[in-house]
């Protein structure tokens, strides 16, 4: 058995049919020169016959565990024909707007909790004879840039390299989680002894309260006016926009992207991080939005944002899976038609928010993270999430990816898009992440939002006119 950490065991908690708790990756790749039509198809085939799964992907969610905590509980045989599956886009349906139609149902649904919470789709029939392939895997298994990682390392950096390194077959752990047996499963809730279980944990560590303690201090002298120094105040962001509310079981996704070599000349002029030039676009772009949606904000966009809580130099694939980040509330720039105003500003929060997340431990972070979920969570389970002030606006994370082209079995990967998960409250989600030499933008939202392309349009064009501002 493996006991979850208390971030992994939040996931579990929020999780519900309108928010499910998985993230997933889309892959675009392009048929390899003179391969037949049913590359795909063969390919789907061939994975099916790399049945020994290794850890994560054999490990089932038990929530009867010892001392009520849930574990993770492996288990010695998973049928894949469970976890891989087959599509092929309709002859007068196959462009990007029906592929992404497709991934947006196919995220959906929670994944199944008596089996390893994990699947692949391969999607063939894609315009010039691209195919695709969409992963899905269950947050609580690991984070963002660990789960980039995986994705990388089970493909090829040469197009000559034919060998198959799926995924699900490669021991991304040192230690493994031992055991079987074990059957009982029920549904998580938000029961007292539970609650009581994972505040005993919150509690129990020194460091991690004088952690606490000073982050809260910090909190209320910017509750109060007294700093800018900190990061933003829980349910102080605004409650007059469309990203904010109930969510509702359907999605949506959209996407932008932008060139590495045109936002490093905007670094170099602009002296800018890459944090500080996409989240500048996201920020410009989302007050435009908001304007053709009749909406004016007079105070900045609060988002909420994860960062890392790894030490430096620690390599994540030494250990166990699991979630090793924080989710942190940062203010945007205040209102503005600068667009050179608003990166100073951006940059000048994220400078601040950085030094108080080095300045506390990764315990104390930890603790204000699943503390702001878990009250975000009751907001949503009380539906007051449209009544009360929320959280924040948005979530925006950014993940690092490979730089070089990657390859499936020849077939060279075109795009990466991120596809990720709803917080409660939250109706939409948007995750960078950086592929051979482009930016990709991946927005999902719930299919209540409206104009989702639109407002991934206006973040290519805000970066235009960021361009436009430094030159």
């Amino acid at each position: 058995m493996s006991r979850l950490s208390l971030l992994d065991l939040a996931f579990f908690i929020a999780e519900n049919p309108a928010s499910p708790k998985h993230v997933g990756g889309l892959h675009i790749h392009q048929r390899p020169a003179g391969a037949p039509d049913d590359f795909a198809r063969a390919l789907y085939e061939e994975w099916l016959t790399h049945s020994a799964v290794k850890a994560p992907f054999n490990r089932v969610i038990e929530f009867l565990g010892a001392g009520l905590m849930p574990s993770w509980r492996s288990v010695s045989k998973v049928d894949l024909k469970q976890h891989l599956h087959f599509h092929r886009l309709p002859a007068r349906h196959r462009d990007r707007e029906a592929l992404y139609a497709l991934v947006a149902e196919l995220h959906e649904p929670m994944l199944e909790r008596k089996r390893p919470l994990w699947e692949v789709h391969v999607i063939d029939g894609l315009w010039d004879g691209q195919f695709a392939v969409y992963y899905r895997m269950h947050h609580a298994y690991a984070d963002g840039i660990t789960m980039a990682r995986w994705g990388a390392e089970s493909l090829a950096t040469r197009a000559d390299d034919l060998q198959l390194r799926p995924v699900w077959a490669t021991d991304h752990t040192r230690r493994r989680s031992g055991g079987s047996g074990g059957t009982g499963l029920r549904s998580l809730s938000l029961d007292r002894a539970l609650v009581a279980k994972t505040w005993k944990r919150l509690t129990a560590n020194s460091q991690r309260a004088i952690g606490v303690g000073r982050l809260t201090a910090m909190l209320l002298l910017e509750a109060m006016k007294l700093t800018k120094n900190a990061i933003a105040v829980p349910f102080m962001a605004s409650g007059e926009t469309p990203f904010t509310g109930k969510a509702t079981p359907g999605r949506q996704l959209a996407t932008a992207a932008l060139p590495m070599a045109r936002i490093a000349a905007v670094r170099k002029a602009a002296r800018a991080t890459l944090n500080h030039v996409a989240l500048t676009c996201l920020d410009g772009a989302m007050h435009r939005y908001l304007a053709e949606e009749g909406i004016e904000l007079d105070r900045p966009i609060t988002i909420q944002m994860p960062v890392s809580l790894r030490k430096p130099g620690s390599k994540a694939a030494q250990s166990d899976a699991g979630n090793k980040i924080g989710i942190i509330l940062v203010d945007l720039a205040e209102p503005t038609d600068d667009a050179y105003v608003r990166l100073r500003n951006v940059g000048y929060s994220l400078r601040n928010v950085r030094n108080l997340v080095d300045s506390v431990t990764p315990e104390a972070i930890e603790t204000y993270t699943i503390l702001t979920g878990v009250l975000g969570q009751l907001a949503d389970m009380m539906k007051l999430s449209e009544l009360v002030t929320p959280m924040g606006n948005c979530t925006v994370s950014n993940v690092p990816g490979p730089e070089e082209r990657l390859y499936l079995k020849g077939a060279p990967l075109m795009e990466m898009h991120p596809v990720s998960t709803l917080p409660p409250t939250h109706l939409l989600n948007i995750t960078l992440f950086s592929y051979a030499g482009q930016l990709y933008v991946g927005l999902v939202a719930t299919d209540t939002l409206p104009n989702l392309g639109r407002l991934a349009e206006l973040v290519e064009d805000e970066f235009r006119v960021l361009e436009a501002a430094v030159s």
